[in-house]
């Protein structure tokens, strides 16, 4: 006889009552049940304290105790309650939501703009609460045992080799991001590029963030920028970043792949025939498998592949599906990427 699973308690917290009663609906024609729904900060840790939620769904513009102070208060707290920020598109509030992922929310997803359809929003939506509610710093594998994966050799020495980087990270990539970034030197092999799935308008504020605490120039990639040894270009939300064979980049409107754009696969598998073996692959922490295409063309040119290890992962998706693959030349937790990927680019 099957066993049931009970489905997913989820607290919603919105200003707005009609997106409230959009998410109420909508998540539970999906399965959750919604246990609460708060118009501002105070209701919501009201309703999280009491209800003991899996996910929170949390707006970051909100009356009186904003959505910022409702992460501090669950994190000062020590509470178990995962978040999943649910945001409107501005500049003000693409720098809030980086704000929210460095205060520990788990992932971000767009408000629908009026005119938009509301089924892939609350399906994206429904998909982030779920992997909020399973996921923890030891990831456990889909027959519920611990991944044991071997640990390929450490890292190797350029020797005189400049390689150009390239960082592919999602769910958790702007926390991994933020301690990665400036542990690293400057200048960097033959430049960097970093390719973090966002959505558009969220990009500018984590390039901004993360170029004030790093070594490095951090900004956004454009159309016509050369790699250089001294500057990370962050693929910009809403678009691919492709390489022409001069190794200059190329923002791409193209369909999204997977449901995402930018895509690391793309912008890797250029990358891999522009610069061969002189190309260092790093996969980060995330959902699916996006730069498992990108690994196999990467070691199909001589070039190499570091992944961040379970331990350190917010979700250990990416970097196990490269693993797995038998494609990575060291697995690395967190704090002993910046040491192997100064080492293999040549700082």
């Amino acid at each position: 006889m099957s066993r049931l699973v009970r489905p997913l308690r989820i607290v919603i917290a919105d200003d707005s009552a009609l997106i409230r009663r959009l998410l109420s609906d909508g998540l539970s024609a999906r399965g959750f049940d919604v246990v609460g729904e708060a118009a501002n900060g105070d209701e919501a840790l009201a309703l999280c304290q009491r209800e003991r939620p899996d996910v929170l769904s949390l707006d970051l513009a909100m009356p009186g105790l904003d959505g910022i102070g409702v992460l501090r208060n669950l994190r000062d707290t020590g509470s178990p309650v995962k978040v999943v920020v649910v945001s409107a598109f501005s500049p003000a509030h693409g720098a809030r939501a980086v704000d929210a992922l460095s205060e520990g929310a788990f992932e971000l997803v767009p408000k629908p703009v009026v005119g938009q359809p509301l089924d892939p929003f609350l399906t994206e939506l429904a998909d982030k609460l779920r992997f909020a509610a399973v996921s923890r710093t030891a990831v456990v594998t889909p027959n519920g045992n611990a991944a044991q994966l071997r640990r390929p050799a450490t890292a190797v020495p350029a020797r005189g080799v400049r390689r150009t980087v390239v960082i592919a990270s999602s769910t958790g990539g702007p926390r991994a991001l933020a301690t990665l970034l400036p542990s690293l030197p400057s200048p960097l092999g033959g430049g960097t590029l970093v390719v973090q799935h966002m959505p558009e308008g969220f990009t500018a504020s984590l390039a901004s963030r993360l170029d004030r605490s790093s070594d490095l120039t951090v900004r956004e990639a454009r159309t016509g920028d050369a790699l250089e040894p001294s500057t990370v270009l962050l693929a910009p939300g809403g678009s691919h970043v492709r390489f022409s064979p001069d190794g200059r980049a190329r923002l791409s409107d193209e369909p999204a792949v997977g449901g995402l754009r930018p895509r690391a696969d793309l912008s890797i598998g250029d990358a891999a025939g522009v610069f061969g073996p002189r190309l260092l692959l790093v996969v980060l922490t995330g959902m699916g498998k996006d730069g498992l295409e990108g690994a196999r063309e990467v070691k199909r040119r001589g070039g190499r592949v570091l992944v961040e290890a379970e331990s350190t992962c917010t979700v250990y998706g990416m970097p196990r599906a490269v693993a797995e693959a038998g494609l990575a030349d060291a697995v690395l937790p967190l704090d002993a990427l910046a040491p192997a990927i100064a080492a293999e680019a040549g700082a």
